[in-house]
This record gives C-alpha cells, sequence and structure tokens, in this order.
C-alpha cells in the first residue's frame, strides 16, 4: 500500500497554495464546475477566451484536498493560450494514465502529483480542474459569454 506521506509532500503542499495566484473572479466570461463523486472535492473555473478562442485568464475557487489544489494549481498554471482540445486531450490523457494505461500526461508540473495515482480515492480530484474548463468551454459553445 503507498503511503500517505508519499501523496502530501511538502512540493504537493506548495502547489496547493499556489491556488493564490489563480483567483475566483465573478467577472470572468465562463465559467464551469466539477465534482468529484469519489471524495466531494469541488472546483469552480472561470475563464475569458482571447480572439482565438484560447484562455486569456483563469480564475478558481476550489473546496478540494490537497491533491485537488494542487493539480488545480498545475492546470492553471498552464492553461494561458490553450484552447479546448488541448484540454480535452489532457483529460482524456489524464484518465487513461489513473487508470494504469499509458505514460504521465504532457502538462507541465504533473510530476508533482504522480504518488496520487496509487490513490484512487483521489483520481476524482486530480481531474477537477480540467472537467470544470472543459465545463466552462462548453458554456461558450451553448451561446453563454463571449470572446475578447
Amino acid at each position: 500500500m503507498a503511503s500517505v506521506a508519499a501523496l502530501y509532500t511538502p512540493e504537493v503542499l506548495m502547489l496547493a497554495t499556489g491556488l493564490v495566484r489563480h483567483r475566483w473572479d465573478d467577472a470572468l466570461t465562463l465559467q464551469g464546475a466539477a465534482r468529484s463523486a469519489s471524495c466531494g472535492s469541488t472546483m469552480k473555473v472561470g475563464i475569458d477566451l482571447d480572439t482565438e478562442g484560447r484562455i486569456a485568464r483563469i480564475g478558481l475557487a476550489a473546496q478540494a484536498c490537497a491533491i485537488g489544489q494542487a493539480a488545480g494549481a498545475i492546470m492553471a498554471d498552464a492553461a494561458i493560450g490553450r484552447g479546448e482540445s488541448d484540454f480535452a486531450r489532457a483529460e482524456a490523457d489524464l484518465m487513461r494514465w489513473l487508470a494504469g494505461e499509458g505514460d504521465l500526461p504532457d502538462w507541465p508540473g504533473l510530476a508533482a502529483i504522480a504518488p496520487a495515482r496509487a490513490f484512487p480515492g483521489r483520481h476524482g480530484a486530480i481531474l477537477l480542474g480540467w472537467r470544470a474548463v472543459l465545463q466552462a468551454f462548453s458554456s461558450f459553445a451553448n451561446g453563454e459569454g463571449e470572446i475578447a
């Protein structure tokens, strides 16, 4: 059995505090939310898009464990300039990796939370940020919000 000490490393705890760099802002045009069925963690994401439909600004509000918060910060730190397809691909790659299929996805910073793969109860929390962003993009596709 994997050790909890290997899960909540100083690096993970530092990353979790990184959410402060991406504060929630009600003025963000598109909003999405996700909830982990396995642990109840939640994350709300707001984004503004540039004229190419890529993220220009992002804000998060999380009620999640340190792994969920760290994963959210990792996601947000590399979100600017990425479009919906980048997030869809990353979510699919994360799900495969969490299921034990394939390598760690190519998203900057994910190595810091790699030990969480051994804790299935944290998998839903890891995916929160990507899923909330995809929901925000979906709201744009449904006619809500606008491109800057």
